[in-house]
């Protein structure tokens, strides 16, 4: 057994201990014994590599465990929680640490506690905070605001845990439309520089609203700027239906697609491989820098630097094993993500179900002919791959599959990066001259309109999609069918391998 397939089980041990620890509350003794077990396997059978392995793997399991109960404990255990569900309003000190979340008729701000105020008397305390308030007056990100109001645990509705939604963010608490006043900016040396990517990106978005209108506009700021928030909900369930709402989310298959089409593009005009490899990881990295640093597009990047480096060096059939390594690291900092959070397990599926599938889809695609900058054939295979595997995930999380969605893909996904490009280009320029921004606005324009059409058209056809409703059982057995089938062709592929 190789060191790197021993990784990939540890590993696999320690996102196996916080997946149970996810859903059960293991007890101390239990942990104890794991340990205790894996010790003493290790020490006994030193000797014998694979149950020397099977120890560690035992230990591992026992930390994550213990590493989900311990933040569990953290979280649980806060000293603000004796200030939620108060029965008087209460006075807190606090600051913007994110991006504020603008809707229709409100803003979300994630607040992060400084102080608790008592007659003036400040007080250190921390923990995060969700507010929700007017859209006027405006706060910005790293503004310092002094708040007066009701901390109330986040509501659990039918079929959606509201609060372990804002669990996996470190948000204890949330405040309806509080008294606040701004009190200062507070900014450091790295805030600056975030607050200044979030003012250009502003700028961006300004410049998309004022050159094209709904529903072009709010297409295009989500596929180049991750700003979902202006998308109807008349178009968001238009977006569900057709199986497209991938393209306006930064997820792992979103990444993944982009990062391919780039090394194609950059590889056919006459980059060598080496050259396109770098090129990419910049592009996508300067990408992630200009939509502002959103956890699950750092994410996606991450996985997909990976996947590119694994194909780089050519050793793409090991590159799952850096990408659960790159899961384990993220899960380290934050176990919460396994269960809490859908992005994390569609970025880390989509990119397994590519690596796993994309060879045999693209064998069965062969009839599809390789084009020298565009190869379609790859995109296609790739979107399906990703497919996949996130399909029983989205089937659990939103209750239907869409049966047009292959072909939707089809017409729609090709275009995604000629929409990217030309919508940079056109907001770019717009920005500094309006005019020329406004003429170079009509083909990213032409294309959005194209997507539309092909999305309203397909909406109105019948039975476009089946309502489902499945446990975790169902997802649990789905993966066990899928995993032994990509298991059996991968047996075949090599059988026929050592025949030749």
């Amino acid at each position: 057994m190789s060191s790197s397939k021993i990784v990939l089980y540890l590993c696999l041990s320690f996102i196996g201990g916080i997946f149970v620890a996810s859903f059960f509350n293991v007890p101390g003794l239990l942990i104890g014994e794991l340990f205790i077990l894996g010790i003493f396997y290790g020490l006994f059978f030193f000797k014998k590599r694979l149950i020397l392995v099977f120890a560690l793997c035992l230990i591992f399991l026992a930390l994550g465990i213990l590493r989900y109960q311990i933040a569990l404990n953290n979280f649980e255990n806060a000293e603000l929680k004796n200030f939620i569900d108060f029965s008087k309003p209460i006075e807190i000190s606090a600051k913007v640490v994110k991006e504020p979340d603008v809707r229709e008729n409100n803003v979300n701000l994630t607040v992060k506690i400084k102080e608790l105020l008592v007659n003036n008397i400040g007080i250190p305390m921390g923990g995060k905070v969700l507010v929700t308030t007017s859209r006027y007056p405006e706060y910005q990100y790293g503004d310092k605001l002094k708040i007066t109001g009701s901390l109330k645990t986040p509501p659990v509705f039918e079929g959606f845990n509201y609060k372990d939604y804002l669990r996996k963010d470190g948000i204890l608490a949330v405040m309806s439309y509080p008294k606040i006043s701004r009190k200062s900016s507070e900014i450091g040396t790295l805030s600056a520089v975030y607050a200044k990517v979030l003012s250009f990106k502003n700028k961006l978005r300004e410049t998309i609203n004022q050159n094209l209108s709904p529903p072009q506009s709010s297409i295009l700021a989500a596929v180049i700027l991750g700003d979902k928030r202006n998308i109807s909900k008349e178009w968001k369930d238009k977006l569900n239906k057709t199986g497209v709402r991938h393209i306006t989310a930064v997820s792992g298959m979103h990444i993944v697609i982009l990062t391919s089409i780039l090394m194609s593009f950059l590889i056919g005009i006459g980059f060598w491989r080496g050259q396109a490899f770098y090129l990419t990881i910049g592009i996508i990295f300067l990408y992630i820098l200009m939509i502002g640093f959103q956890p699950s597009a750092v994410r996606a990047a991450i996985m997909a630097s990976l996947f590119l480096l694994a194909q780089k060096i050519g050793r793409v059939s090991s590159s799952q094993r850096a990408i659960t390594f790159a899961a384990v690291l993220m899960l380290i900092q934050n176990p919460f993500l396994l269960k809490d959070d859908v992005g994390f397990q569609l970025s880390f599926l989509a990119i397994m179900g590519i690596i796993y599938l994309l060879p045999i889809f693209q064998k069965w695609l062969k009839f599809i002919p390789e084009d020298k900058y565009l190869n379609l054939r790859n995109i296609l295979g790739m979107t399906f791959s990703a497919q996949v595997f996130t399909l029983p995930i989205l089937i659990y999380n939103f209750g239907y599959v869409s049966l047009i969605s292959p072909l939707t893909n089809i017409l729609i996904v090709p275009l995604l990066p000629f929409i990217m490009i030309t919508g940079f280009i056109f907001s770019l320029v717009g920005i500094f001259w309006s005019s020329l921004g406004w003429f170079l606005s009509f083909p990213c324009w032409f294309l959005l309109t194209y997507i539309t059409k092909i999305i309203d058209w397909f909406y109105h056809f019948p039975s476009i999609s089946i309502q489902l409703k499945i446990s975790w059982q169902w997802i649990l057995i789905f993966y066990l069918v899928l995993g032994y089938f990509v298991w059996r062709l991968t047996q075949k592929a090599k059988l026929k391998f050592l025949e030749l």
